[in-house]
């Protein structure tokens, strides 16, 4: 169990310690979708859900969301997050809201957990907010795309 980075030599969890690396830049980018029914995807594009602006909120609750990653994720470390951008586009073909987020910052450890949990705050909220309309709505696909900067480099998906 040794070669696992969050367990100790007699299995229990641990944080690791970046304290002795060195700060770099960091990015990393995530997407996912949320399919909805016509009705809910209706209501997301025409403004005219009863809890208000879905794209908007959900937009907020993504960046909160990367901003409160280490609170959800148990050894995850908090970061000094420089910057976090979260957009939300509408698919009519495919009746989805993708979502893609982008987390940034200048530290030790990288930024993909903020990524991801920007988009799956982000993803949950537009569920939130539609499930009056919609239970049948699916979650999905959510991955990262791409990560850079730190010991291993750059990395993006094929």
């Amino acid at each position: 169990m040794t070669d696992l980075t969050h367990v100790d030599a007699e299995g229990n969890a641990r944080m690791v310690e970046v304290g002795d690396k060195p700060i770099t830049a960091r990015s990393a980018t995530a997407e996912g979708w949320i399919t909805l029914g016509t009705e809910a995807f209706e209501a997301v594009v025409s403004r005219t859900a009863k809890k208000g602006d879905v794209l908007a909120t959900a937009q907020l609750a993504g960046i909160q969301g990367a901003k409160r990653t280490s609170d959800l994720i148990p050894l995850c470390h908090p970061l000094p997050l420089s910057g976090v951008t979260v957009e939300l586009t509408p698919d009519p073909e495919t009746l989805r809201i993708v979502c893609r987020a982008t987390a940034r910052t200048h530290w030790r450890t990288g930024v993909e957990m903020e990524a991801l949990t920007a988009v799956s705050a982000a993803l949950l909220t537009v569920y939130d907010m539609l499930k009056a309309i919609d239970k049948g709505m699916a979650l999905g696909g959510v991955r990262l795309l791409e990560k850079h900067g730190g010991r291993s480099g750059s990395w993006v998906r094929e």
